[in-house]
């Protein structure tokens, strides 16, 4: 971990464990107008709960949304976002990863609104929107000063992140803007989510920060609400039926022609262990720490034990070799010498110092279906990205657990595996970046796509051409010329795997109903949006239940 790394880390545990010391306790009964002190730790109280919600909390504020279930962004809420699109899967294995159903109904697209992952996302969503109004009604009563007006700029641009996935996801949900909340919250029409977000993140852009470095990094600046409002425009037509294209490049053009942002050199040091402030493309990460901040489970959920060695993970490290992707999206890294295909595992494997990675076990541990008798064997491990069902195992996309069945399924480690994973929770220290340049530039290339004019940023013409040139270059492949919207989705494809924007992407492209794996082609554009959870409509007769539900 770098120095500037471990100083950030540090400031956002303060911040967090002074805002929410136990997250598992009514928000009320932390702080409240009565108890709040009036000093500079008022400021990190007010405004660290709302971090620390975005990167690992447990539901239960006491307030109506929340109903104690526990919740990491990168476990619930990615695998909502990401397991119902052709990116990420979790077949069952032998029984094993079947957990009621909960990751096959998001890769069939047969979810309800008792899933699980709906019900989480929902209650975690509102905890930080509910955290963040908390924050606004402490910070209000304080002295005036440029501090305070910082403070209510952060609190007011993450309750519009946490609304953007809200709206992103749900569609029509409750606008709330008080703490506490008083009265039965009323469904909104999406139309007026949106507005309400953009309204919010353009009154604050004049009092975020500017300034990038170890002190507002994973934090919210005048920079992620450019981000945020380009991703907004770019969604615009399909949120609220108007396009805003124009717009989208605008809010790019705000920040390519005044932040300090570059493209990193090495695409893969974006996502390894180490990354941090110093990762100059990052416009606003979500921090992680093995020990300080959980929530990073990449490693533990997709690498198989066969792989340990390679990548000098510790031998109490247990990974769960239950995520992977499948060989349709796999097949979209073709390009020659992209260094993106190298962040996938495929075929025969090796060790770091290039040997063949050979596996000493029996016939029958590797091969279930082997007829013969069992006896020992050297195997020489092989990812195999077709996924193919046990007899019998349709009902559940049973893949099986032997060597074979386990090693089914191409394994992503883009988010490099960390060496110094925590071998207790299996936490990792890769941060997750969430908005970075790269997307900045690919969002405006598809807005000029869509129709938007090029515009001249620091004397150069950019054009759709010119934007994902400027990518492919870093990622040592092949320029493009005429580049199409399809071409384009396929970019953004091997560019943000895994980076939880693919379901926002498929969506807007027309994708989201396509076939894929075990999914069949279908026209149930009802679930572009999921269902309200229906222990919320239980609770609550003034939310609306979302169309085709």
């Amino acid at each position: 971990m770098t120095q500037n790394k471990f100083l950030c880390i540090l400031l956002l545990a303060v911040l967090a464990m002074t805002g929410c010391r136990k997250l598992d306790v009514d928000v009320e009964s932390r702080y409240t107008p009565g108890n709040f002190p009036t000093n500079n730790a008022s400021y990190a109280a007010a405004v660290g709960a709302v971090y620390s919600q975005l990167a690992n909390s447990k539901s239960g504020d006491g307030t109506y949304f929340m109903n104690g279930t526990g919740f990491s962004y990168a476990v619930d809420y990615w695998m909502l976002q990401e397991l119902c699109t052709d990116e990420a899967i979790i077949p069952a294995r032998d029984g094993n990863w079947d957990d009621g159903g909960k990751y096959r109904f998001l890769h069939l697209h047969t979810w309800t609104g008792n899933l699980p992952f709906v019900i989480s996302s929902w209650q975690w969503g509102f905890g930080g929107i509910n955290i963040a109004n908390n924050g606004l009604n402490l910070v209000a009563q304080l002295p005036a000063s440029a501090t305070k007006s910082t403070a209510i700029a952060e609190l007011k641009a993450m309750r519009s992140l946490f609304y953007f996935f809200m709206m992103d996801s749900y569609g029509n949900v409750p606008v709330l803007d008080t703490f506490p909340v008083n009265n039965l919250p009323v469904t909104k029409p999406r139309k007026e989510v949106f507005d309400f977000i953009e309204k919010s993140l353009l009154s604050v852009i004049p009092d975020l920060p500017t300034k990038v470095d170890g002190s507002t990094y994973g934090r919210a600046t005048k920079w992620m609400a450019f981000s945020l409002l380009e991703k907004m425009y770019l969604n615009a037509e399909y949120y609220t039926g108007a396009p805003r294209y124009k717009d989208a490049v605008a809010m790019a053009d705000s920040i390519l022609t005044n932040a300090p942002y570059t493209l990193e050199t090495d695409y893969t040091s974006i996502f390894k262990p180490d990354n941090g402030p110093q990762t100059k493309e990052t416009i606003f990460a979500i921090p992680y720490d093995a020990n300080l901040i959980p929530g990073n489970h990449f490693t533990r959920f997709g690498l198989h034990p066969t792989l340990k060695a390679r990548f000098d993970l510790p031998d109490g490290f247990g990974p769960s070799v239950a995520l992977s992707t499948i060989a349709d999206f796999y097949a979209i890294f073709n390009l020659p010498n992209d260094v993106r295909n190298s962040t996938w595992l495929a075929g025969k494997q090796y060790q770091k110092d290039g040997s063949k990675n050979m596996l000493k076990t029996t016939t029958k541990t590797l091969d279930a279906t082997y007829p013969g008798p069992d006896k020992d064997t050297l195997w020489w491990v092989e990812i195999t990205p077709e996924m193919k069902l046990k007899p019998g195992g349709e009902g559940k996309l049973d893949v099986g657990n032997d060597v074979l069945a386990q090693l089914k399924g191409v394994r992503s480690v883009k988010f490099y595996p960390d060496k110094n994973i925590n071998t207790s929770t299996r936490f990792q220290n890769n941060d997750f970046p969430l908005f970075r340049l790269a997307d900045v530039m690919m969002m405006k290339a598809e807005a000029i796509l869509r129709g938007a004019a090029p515009t001249a940023v620091k004397g150069e013409m950019q054009t759709a051409d010119v934007l994902v040139n400027k990518i492919r270059l870093r990622a040592g492949t092949t320029p493009v010329a005429g580049i199409t919207l399809d071409e384009l989705l396929n970019e953004r494809a091997r560019e943000f795997a895994w980076e939880g924007w693919r379901r926002n992407d498929l969506i807007r492209f027309g994708k989201f109903e396509g076939q894929w794996g075990y999914k069949q082609k279908d026209n149930d554009v009802f679930r572009r949006i999921f269902p309200i959870p229906e222990i919320e409509l239980a609770l609550n007769p003034q939310l609306s239940r979302n169309p085709g539900y």
